[in-house]
């Protein structure tokens, strides 16, 4: 539990210095970062990209069609956004990075709206509509 309060001291200490985005955005990306390694065999380094595409499916699996909307209220507007959280969480130490990781490698990865309601497709049970 200890572990738990300080990663919200850091968030908060973080969120004092930059604004921009609320504290849950922090325990967002930790969480896509995880949602990740569960993924793979074994744990390695995850690169930006990698990382975004673990976001943008973890978003789309916890909150649908709002994801948007969800991420918009944190102050997330683009893929840019998730790489100045990275970076914060780098400083403060709680992520690490490479010497080949850079903020830029987050740069219009992808499109917010193309992705989370361009292609955003609902499941519908056929035999529930009979």
């Amino acid at each position: 539990m200890e572990k738990d309060n300080d990663f919200g001291d850091k968030v908060d200490e973080v969120v004092k210095k930059d604004p921009r985005y609320k504290p849950q955005s922090y325990a967002f990306v930790m969480g896509a970062l995880d949602y990740i390694l569960r993924k793979l065999e074994k744990p390695r380094h995850i690169t930006g990209p990698e990382l975004l595409e673990g976001i943008k499916e973890l978003a789309k699996e916890e909150f649908g069609p709002t994801a948007k909307l969800v991420l918009e209220h944190w102050g997330i507007k683009n893929t840019e956004d998730f790489g100045n959280i990275v970076f914060n969480l780098v400083e403060t130490g709680i992520m690490s990075k490479t010497e080949e990781d850079r903020v830029e490698d987050f740069k219009d990865v992808f499109d917010f709206t193309e992705e989370f309601e361009g292609k955003y497709q609902m499941k519908v049970d056929k035999e529930k509509l009979k």
